[in-house]
């Protein structure tokens, strides 16, 4: 699997049908093919990335996915950065990695919480070098903290159980945010 974000949604509860109907005849312009699935979520190809932005090129591009995020909101997380916890979200995602993947999943993001004024769920911290699972520590959270306080934008730290009684941490931030991590030079998605 390869890069995936979440777009939080905040307000009344919708299908995921009704919400990436909205998204279809945009993405239509410039994927290829784009299949609806009988859930509401959406596969598709990137045929021109130029819509997204002028330098982006999509050579090498795998396929993509729109679904809902059935684990949001989760009893374990603390949103206490937010006024309220988000009611339910979407995860965009890749089916495969390589760098080609990682930039269009932000310029796709991107675009989308631009479109439905949502903060972008990273699933990690950002921070470089990218630590595994297995060797978080508190250094990579001093990286990911000193990263992401030099960025423009709004940035939240959400708290979560790890499934071995700890807590560890990922990032959610806004458009300008994403926008300014893009642009970065050590850019790359969890």
């Amino acid at each position: 699997m390869g890069p995936a974000v979440g777009l939080w949604l905040f307000g009344e509860r919708r299908s995921t049908r009704e919400i990436v109907s909205g998204v279809l005849p945009w993405l239509e312009t410039f994927c290829a093919p784009v299949d609806v699935q009988a859930d509401g979520s959406v596969e598709f190809r990137v045929r021109d990335a130029a819509v997204l932005g002028p330098r982006i090129d999509a050579g090498g591009a795998g396929k993509f996915f729109l679904t809902e995020d059935d684990c949001l909101p989760s009893d374990d997380e603390d949103y206490s950065a937010f006024p309220s916890p988000p009611t339910q979200g979407l995860v965009l995602g890749a089916y495969s990695s390589g760098p080609v993947n990682h930039v269009l999943v932000g310029h796709l993001a991107l675009a989308l919480a631009r479109r439905w004024n949502t903060p972008i769920d990273f699933d990690g911290l950002l921070a470089y070098p990218f630590a595994g699972d297995e060797s978080r520590d508190s250094a990579d959270l001093d990286r990911a903290r000193t990263l992401v306080a030099s960025l423009p934008g709004a940035i939240a730290e959400v708290s979560y159980d790890t499934g071995g009684g700890g807590r560890w941490m990922r990032h959610i931030g806004d458009a300008e945010f994403l926008a300014a991590w893009l642009r970065h030079p050590q850019f790359r998605l969890p």
